[in-house]
């Protein structure tokens, strides 16, 4: 039985499979694209892409294909977010943060009314 004297405990090994950091600079490493690093702006702007992705107005950056008809549904979505960091963020971001999530909201509601619109 467990836990009675005499009983030795057994220890366990703990084993790092991860790549090591050789492996992780080799030749797929080195393709990856350097990516821009993440702040409020880049943010922003990564859900302000998605938003104009959905409404049909940008293409995907992959493919190079727009949407069609527009899913308005998950760009509404994604700018309900943006108004959701809107909110929130009210009085804590600068002024240049702020302009930006502003005038990006703008241009996004008057994209989505005139995809709408059209859709009608």
């Amino acid at each position: 039985m467990a836990g009675e004297p005499g009983d030795r405990e057994r220890g366990f090994t703990i084993v790092d499979r991860r790549a090591s950091a050789a492996e992780a600079s080799g030749p797929a490493a080195q393709a990856a694209p350097e990516l821009p690093r993440v702040d409020f702006s880049t943010f922003v702007l990564s859900l302000g892409t998605s938003a104009l992705y959905h409404l049909g107005i940008v293409a995907h950056p992959e493919t190079g294909q727009k949407v069609s008809p527009p899913e308005l549904a998950l760009a509404r979505n994604t700018i309900d977010t943006l108004e959701l960091l809107e909110e929130k963020t009210r009085g804590n971001l600068d002024a240049q943060e702020r302009e930006l999530l502003e005038s990006l909201l703008y241009e996004l509601r008057m994209h989505f009314v005139a995809a709408g619109k059209a859709r009608s």
